[in-house]
């Protein structure tokens, strides 16, 4: 990987053994200048950076001239205590089980879980949460109506609502009865729910009312239920009747056990209890994500651009990137990236060289440096330089997150970045690296090299933490009922629990 922005002071340190491009700004700050074979005789040198105390910048004099003036931006950074953008929410599991009995809970159930076509992910520890959530709720002796949106692409054997409710049935060894989702059918849902214990609703996907929330469509929804229960959490950050306008019509709105582990794990991506903390960023569009980025640059000790993002960094500090690799209006934003960067005097990294396509011979492959592609070469992959630095970095680090896909526009099923990646991570989680892996290609990439990867490492809906990331409230989430943050140890708030509590509550008169 190329370093733009270099660390001081100890925090990564672990950069100062590693070889990268930058343009010296004091050549007596660097020691032994070694001429680059892929710029030649160009300004830029290869330095090797020990304990170098100053900044580098590398890339054209507009960048520089954007980082140096920090006066005139402020960096937008976050306190533990602002990271706290939840409220403490009911779940499944404090709930008072005794509450359930003969109640009618529905399920929010996330398809993508429950519905997979692969076997192997039957038996995953994300299914296995969703599934106890149900299980949970049978044993509890509550009537269960299940409600999800799905589609073929999640599993291409998902024909009808009856289809889907004997592979539920399959899955969680439970018979699974459907019911309809229409004004005509309200009146009869009571009775229909006195000859089973979970039913299946129609497939919401099919009703325009879902995504509008329609609140007559959320209200006939809930129509017979007492209890909410969301446990898709991959839906969080949508409006939707079916986790936002049912809550307005139930009298107990709470997570299920897998809803409350994704929540768990969101929470854990943002603290700053391990360092170095990286993160990965895969994927495209840097401008829709650009506060999303202000807020990872604010808070970890270092970014790795690995996907089309990266052309966008590389653009911004002058080098050489094809016109169709560039982002419309997001120059800016990545220039304000790498400003805030340089505030904290963290380092910024994007890849050193790719595997290249010929667009006129897909067959021929040829490695480029990532300043000098050639015109009629497409990028697909990674390079293998630029996967030997990222290794290099990721073995110092106690804390990484990878987010969005090791994927270019030209990539295909040659690309082996993701994998080499992956197996990279799968090594260090077993050194005790605290690792979280989101998006969907990601987590295929890390379950396809690691069969025992666990589920509080994987959040497999992304736009889910980049909304998180920009700072936006969850609708989700918000809707859920409220809970006491703390939990209260009566025993040591009165020595003899058997006695009455005597609370002083004062005259009233704040006297």
């Amino acid at each position: 990987m190329c370093q733009l922005l270099n660390s001081v002071d100890g925090t990564l340190s672990l950069l100062n053994k590693l070889t990268f491009y930058a343009f010296p700004t004091k050549t007596s700050e660097f020691l032994h200048p070694k001429s680059s074979p892929y710029l030649g005789n160009k300004t830029a040198k290869r330095w090797r950076f020990r304990g170098v105390r100053s900044l580098s910048l590398q890339g054209g004099s507009e960048a520089a001239d954007h980082v140096k003036s920090s006066n005139k931006f402020k960096t937008n950074c976050c306190d533990e205590g602002e990271m706290e953008p939840f409220p403490h929410v009911q779940t499944l599991r404090k709930f008072p089980k005794e509450e359930l009995v003969g109640k009618v809970v529905m399920v929010r159930f996330d398809s993508t879980n429950l519905l997979r076509e692969e076997e192997q992910d039957q038996s995953s520890q994300s299914v296995s949460s969703a599934v106890f959530t149900i299980k949970y709720l049978h044993e509890a002796g509550a009537k269960i109506i299940l409600v999800s949106d799905w589609r073929k692409k999640t599993n291409s054997q998902l024909h009808d609502a009856e289809t889907v409710a004997d592979m539920l049935s399959s899955v969680i060894q439970h018979r699974v009865v459907t019911i309809k989702c229409d004004y005509s059918a309200v009146l009869l849902k009571m009775e229909v729910l006195k000859k089973a214990d979970i039913f299946l609703l129609e497939n919401l996907s099919e009703y325009k009312e879902e995504v509008a929330n329609n609140s007559k469509f959320a209200e006939l929804l809930s129509s017979g239920v007492d209890i909410f229960v969301n446990d898709s959490f991959s839906q969080s950050h949508k409006i939707l009747a079916s986790t936002v306008g049912i809550a307005r019509f139930c009298s107990a709105c709470i997570a299920g056990f897998h809803f409350e582990e994704s929540l768990c794990q969101l929470k854990k991506v943002a603290r700053t209890n391990k360092r170095p903390y990286v993160a990965i960023i895969g994927g495209g569009n840097l401008y829709d994500k650009a506060s999303a980025l202000h807020f990872l640059v604010s808070r970890c000790d270092g970014l790795v651009f690995v996907g089309m993002m990266s052309f966008q960094i590389m653009h911004a500090l002058g080098l050489s990137v094809p016109s169709y690799l560039v982002e419309p209006g997001a120059y800016k934003a990545a220039l304000d990236i790498i400003q805030i960067a340089h505030d904290r005097n963290i380092p910024i990294l994007h890849p050193m060289d790719f595997w290249c396509m010929n667009e006129h011979l897909p067959e021929k492959m040829d490695i480029f440096p990532s300043h000098h592609i050639l015109d009629g070469w497409l990028p697909v992959d990674l390079g293998p330089r630029s996967l030997d630095e990222l290794n290099s970095l990721l073995v110092k680090c106690k804390k990484i997150l990878w987010i969005g896909p090791v994927k270019f526009k030209f990539s295909g099923q040659c690309a082996d970045g993701a994998s080499k990646l992956a197996q990279a991570l799968n090594d260090l989680r077993q050194r005790n690296c605290d690792i979280t892996v989101a998006g969907n290609m990601a987590c295929q990439a890390m379950v396809m090299e690691s069969k025992s990867v666990l589920v509080n490492d994987m959040i497999e809906n992304a736009s889910v933490l980049w909304e998180f990331f920009k700072g936006r409230k969850l609708p989700g989430v918000m809707a859920l009922d409220r809970a006491y943050p703390f939990e209260i140890d009566w025993k040591s708030a009165y020595c003899n629990p058997a006695q009455p509590l005597v609370v002083d509550i004062g005259s009233g008169t704040s006297l």
